[in-house]
């Protein structure tokens, strides 16, 4: 190889052991080939001068470096063992990244030090529960910038009498300030999935958006109202253990007809409906 300079040697070498890195089904793995994608993601996610970002499933890192330029401090979470031995290797010069080898939804988020932010391209099949353990800690994030699946992304943001709107709409919405920043094509991952992509960001409230005497009733509430879709709400709400009177009766003082189904209500109605069954468990009208 004389004549040959060393840096495109190491280049040649570094494309070599990426390819070899075969992308896991399993595990959902679809590594994100293009940079001006990356370039968008960080753009959109605000990262200040200082901050701690969290990145979930770096995958072959292409993000992870970008991020690394910005963050004060990158802390970024891989359960691929071949991943994380490459990205160790790879990646050992950057002297502000944290690089853990575990499960994303297993990771205590609440032992890293004050308030931080998350970016990632999330697995599509752990896209869900993800949202939902980070919501457990939503005290310590102050943004979420995520890659999803469109469908995901557009049940986050959907109104009520949509066919996407859900537990997860309201889930999020109550905790969040959602929005789409823009699609991702398929065409931009390898190997290429069945669906298009969206950058989601996630802005944490400070308060929630309602006000509720108690949060766990509301979101049993809510559980319990999309338990069958076709339900209609007198019936949904069976699975409470309230009786069909009461049921009735707590509609009415809610100034919910009876007859809708959990998909037409807002989270404000969601709101009044689970403060007056308290106030009815509370007088004692609902044992």
């Amino acid at each position: 190889m004389k004549g040959i300079r060393k840096p495109f040697i190491y280049a040649m070498i570094h494309a070599m052991n990426n390819d070899r890195i075969r992308p896991k089904k399993s595990l959902g793995q679809h590594f994100l080939l293009d940079k001006n994608i990356v370039e968008k993601i960080v753009n959109v996610a605000h990262i200040m001068p200082g901050e701690t970002i969290v990145e979930i499933g770096p995958g072959r890192g292409i993000m992870t470096r970008r991020l690394a330029e910005v963050a004060g401090q990158l802390i970024a979470i891989e359960l691929d063992n071949r991943l994380y031995m490459y990205l160790k290797e790879d990646l050992k010069g950057i002297t502000n990244l944290e690089l853990i080898h575990e499960d994303a939804l297993g990771f205590a988020y609440e032992k890293i030090p004050g308030e931080f932010k998350v970016v990632a391209n999330l697995p599509y099949y752990i896209s869900t529960p993800m949202i939902f353990r980070l919501m457990e800690v939503k005290e310590k994030i102050t943004s979420m910038t995520l890659m999803l699946q469109k469908e995901v992304a557009e049940r986050i943001i959907a109104s009520p009498g949509t066919k996407e709107y859900g537990i997860l709409s309201i889930t999020v919405g109550y905790y969040c300030q959602p929005r789409i920043e823009f699609y991702v094509s398929r065409n931009s991952f390898s190997p290429k999935p069945n669906v298009d992509s969206a950058v989601l960001t996630l802005l944490s409230r400070k308060t929630p958006r309602v006000q509720v005497n108690d949060p766990k009733l509301f979101f049993k509430t809510v559980r319990a109202s999309f338990s069958s879709r076709r339900k209609v709400l007198k019936n949904a709400l069976r699975v409470l253990g309230v009786s069909d009177e009461m049921t009735r009766l707590a509609l009415e003082r809610s100034g919910i007809d009876p007859k809708r189904r959990g998909e037409t209500l807002t989270i404000e109605e969601f709101a009044g409906l689970s403060d007056t069954l308290f106030d009815m468990f509370h007088k004692g009208m609902i044992k």
